[in-house]
């Protein structure tokens, strides 16, 4: 296995999306964002452990059915960076690890267990809710990223087959949840411009590509829409941390959002 294969497996660019969980939550210090990235990219290597059948006869490009990496080495990695998550977070402190344990705990369960039932997007949401809490008590925050990844699961069910417009609505719903809580989350009055703006670009972005989604239902139009939604995330989580009143941490989270989107041509979020 190498360095691309890697990548791939764990879906390395999308991690992008993920400190701005725990700042979001009010982090301080790299340990919570480092902890959210290896418990991210476990989740990413567990996923494609975990459907490595169903990928030889839908994504057969894919790092396991291809042959570049084993099922017993993508496991390793996920149990080694979900291993790692667990030391950054106990590192930060008794609280991040109560908070790293049962996020780890629901991404293990999602893969195995739960991703194929109804009870799937409700698991993600509450795994990427439990990831800002990482950073802090700001059930706001928590909220609002939770509607977010409740919205972008429902809608990645139709990346293979085709999704529908139904679904579609529900990630547009979601969306506008999102949007909401991350409005009335309380913060200093001089950064509400800046806070209202990154939102307004969340919205934009992110709504844009899920109603095209709802008007062309195709599998390659539901794949884009989930691909941008998962990036769309990070002007959500600049919002947020601009309502913390951290305007240079919610610029340097809004300025991650064009990168991912390069990287993301060359290594898929999805």
């Amino acid at each position: 296995m190498n360095a691309r294969d890697l990548a791939e497996l764990v879906r390395a660019p999308a991690a992008l999306t993920v400190p701005g969980d725990s700042l979001a939550g009010g982090a301080r210090g790299l340990a919570p964002a480092l902890a959210s990235v290896c418990l991210y990219w476990a989740g990413m290597a567990l996923n494609d452990y975990a459907d490595r059948e169903l990928d030889a006869k839908e994504r057969p490009e894919r790092p396991i059915p291809s042959g570049r990496v084993t099922p017993a080495r993508a496991l390793g990695v996920a149990s080694g960076l979900t291993a790692a998550g667990l030391a950054l977070a106990a590192v930060q402190g008794r609280r991040t690890l109560a908070m790293a344990a049962p996020l780890a705990a629901v991404v293990w369960s999602y893969d195995l267990l739960l991703k194929d039932t109804p009870a799937g997007p409700a698991a993600m949401a509450a795994a990427r809710g439990l990831d800002v809490l990482l950073g802090g008590a700001d059930s706001a925050a928590a909220g609002a990223v939770a509607a977010h990844t409740f919205g972008v699961t429902v809608l990645s069910r139709g990346e293979v087959t085709g999704g529908s417009a139904a679904r579609a609505g529900v990630a547009l719903a979601a969306t506008g949840a999102a949007a909401a809580l991350a409005a009335r989350h309380t913060g200093p009055r001089r950064d509400r411009a800046a806070r209202y703006g990154l939102l307004a670009a969340y919205a934009g972005t992110v709504g844009a590509a899920q109603l095209k989604a709802a008007r062309e239902p195709d599998a390659a139009t539901v794949r884009a829409g989930v691909g941008a939604s998962i990036l769309g995330v990070l002007p959500l989580q600049a919002g947020l941390i601009a309502g913390r009143g951290r305007p240079v941490a919610a610029a340097a989270v809004a300025a991650l959002h064009p990168l991912a989107r390069r990287l993301a041509r060359k290594v898929s979020p999805t």
